[in-house]
């Protein structure tokens, strides 16, 4: 059903239509919407059977759905920013035990100084935690990805973070088509776990591993992380035709059959990217986008393909790493060796993308290595 709705909303009314059965959370914005929503939800009863726990902290958030996850149970939270960071120990736990937890992570940059608004740094800080990240342009997907997340995530027994843009998509109103609880039910399911912790048959998870066979541990955990890149697609693929539109997968090309230039991009800004592609194409300049769902696992092969052989590649970074440059540049380096790459840093701590400045930067013959798009060398100076 279509209906105009907050993009938070429309999350929390995807996630329920999944049947969680454990909901744990600690409210932080931009994830609170989403929280409160599904909490609603179970005290109406309109989400039944499910547990919500109300916790003290975003480590006992992610705590709690490794217990609920370790005993069978479908099991959901989400975080942003700090939280996320306060919940590390947990998030690495969670993975290394293979737990199909779904998170949604509401982006937003990490403080200090404190900032509430969207960047990526908080998710990309967990790009090596084991985690599966999967990545909204828009509300309708972010909606999408969930019901997916959870395929997949039990599927291969891997938790699976779903990220959407702090503010601008989770506090923004769209149109978005929310599907009926019996076409979920048919794409998802119920939760058949492959390890279950029963006080009847009593068992240790998560017990100490010895240097003989770590190694080993985090070889299957990778192995794992591979397999999603043939999953992924292949649940997107179902969702496609059970539901009539494309959403999720590993990325998205546009407009780039014949681009000198193409630009890599992750999260809401691909809508403004698009946009300037469009009206750059308009005016005879050849550019295209390449837009990332699955940051991980990293999509090196369909990426390689997808970007095919312009004469130039810029990848914009809403998260860098300090001293060093681009984080999603590193990877793309790798889908592209021997390539010259320009890495663009753009909107940090909410700092807005504009049509302008990206028409702007795409029109540029003097781009450097590293950029920061709209610097302000005057406050820097002052």
């Amino acid at each position: 059903m279509l209906r105009q709705i907050e993009g938070s909303r429309a999350v929390a009314e995807g996630v329920a239509l999944c049947r969680p059965e454990v909901i744990s959370a600690y409210p932080i914005s931009p994830q609170t919407h989403i929280v409160e929503a599904l909490s609603a939800m179970v005290k109406s009863g309109v989400l039944h059977p499910c547990e919500y726990v109300n916790v003290e902290s975003e480590v006992a958030a992610m705590s709690a759905a490794i217990g609920a996850s370790a005993t069978g149970a479908r099991a959901y939270t989400a975080t942003a920013s700090q939280g996320l960071l306060y919940m590390v120990e947990a998030v690495y736990n969670a993975s290394g035990l293979g737990l199909p937890i779904v998170m949604t992570v509401a982006n937003r940059a990490i403080g200090a100084p404190i900032n509430i608004w969207n960047d990526h740094s908080d998710s990309m800080s967990q790009r090596d935690s084991g985690w599966l990240q999967l990545y909204a342009e828009n509300n309708q997907e972010a909606l999408d990805l969930h019901p997916q997340a959870f395929r997949i995530a039990e599927e291969l027994s891997v938790p699976v973070m779903v990220c959407m843009d702090g503010f601008v998509l989770t506090h923004a109103f769209e149109r978005v088509d929310v599907p009926a609880q019996g076409e979920v039910d048919a794409f998802l399911p119920p939760y058949e776990p492959r390890q279950v912790l029963d006080p009847a048959e009593p068992v240790s998870i998560g017990a100490m591993v010895g240097p003989e066979a770590f190694t080993e541990v985090r070889y299957l955990a990778h192995l794992r992380q591979l397999d999603a890149l043939a999953v992924i697609p292949d649940v997107a693929e179902e969702f496609s035709r059970r539901f009539g539109r494309s959403s999720g997968g590993l990325v998205r090309p546009y407009r780039v059959e014949d681009a000198d230039t193409v630009v890599i991009a992750l999260g809401s800004v691909l809508g403004t990217v698009k946009d300037t592609v469009d009206a750059l194409r308009a005016d005879g300049v050849r550019v295209g986008v390449v837009g990332i769902t699955t940051f991980r696992p990293f999509p090196y092969d369909a990426v390689r393909a997808a970007v095919g052989e312009p004469a130039r590649v810029i990848v914009l970074e809403r998260a860098f790493s300090v001293g060093t440059g681009g984080i999603v540049t590193a990877d793309v380096r790798g889908a592209l060796p021997g390539r010259r790459l320009h890495t663009v840093v753009a909107g940090l701590g909410g700092r807005p993308v504009t049509e302008a400045s990206l028409h702007d930067l795409l029109t540029r013959t003097d781009l450097d290595a590293l950029t920061f798009l709209d610097l302000d060398t005057t406050l820097i100076e002052s």
